[in-house]
């Protein structure tokens, strides 16, 4: 039930232990969404059995995310990234500096030498990340300019464009950009079919 790459890094520890702290992830990663409290304390359990590897430091920081828990999940996500070099736990990273009151440290994340690495939509998470604590600062053009670097071309959706625009159109709102929010908000929404966001009630909203 776990990825082949967490499966190669469990190799690493002996039979015994490699099964108990597999037990531990997979519970971890069953209840991440519905008792994250409960994630974090198995993944805190496979971190007591392998705390130098990798993919466990990054369960217990996702988990941590998860549960609030932001000073635990950015020092385990940093470690997690120290062992594996993995650029993906970027857009967390500086949603934890963010959360912990420091946007300052969440937009220098941007500059991190590894955003290139990530795939199109983790990239658009971390721009929205960005775009996030540009708001609270005080610079709603500067996060519009972050989240442009996403594409907000409406004819030419990217991977991630259902979240990008919707985050776009958010601060277009609050500029008092009605007209344009709204077409963000929609065309957001027409790539969100499953109504994951609330993008159409905010369309609707302003038309």
């Amino acid at each position: 039930m776990l990825d082949r790459g967490v499966r190669a890094e469990l190799r690493s520890l002996s039979k015994l232990t490699a099964d108990v702290v597999a037990r531990h992830l997979v519970a971890a990663g069953q209840a991440l969404d519905h008792d994250p409290r409960s994630a974090l304390a198995h993944a805190r359990a496979a971190r007591a059995k392998a705390a130098r590897v990798g993919a466990v430091r990054e369960a217990v920081g996702v988990a941590a995310y998860h549960a609030g828990e932001w000073a635990e999940a950015l020092t385990e996500l940093r470690t997690a990234r120290r062992i594996s070099g993995d650029p993906r736990t970027l857009p967390l990273i500086a949603d934890c500096e963010r959360a912990l009151g420091r946007p300052a440290n969440a937009v220098r994340v941007l500059s991190d030498p590894d955003v290139g690495k990530l795939d199109a939509e983790t990239r658009v998470e971390l721009f929205i990340v960005i775009a996030g604590a540009r708001r609270d600062t005080g610079q709603p053009d500067a996060a519009l300019a972050v989240l442009a670097r996403g594409g907000i071309d409406l004819d030419r959706p990217r991977p991630g464009a259902a979240r990008l625009w919707y985050a776009y159109g958010d601060v277009l709102e609050a500029e008092g950009r009605r007209e344009e929010a709204a077409k963000y908000f929609a065309a957001s929404a027409a790539l969100d079919p499953g109504g994951e966001l609330d993008s159409a009630d905010r369309a609707a909203a302003l038309l």
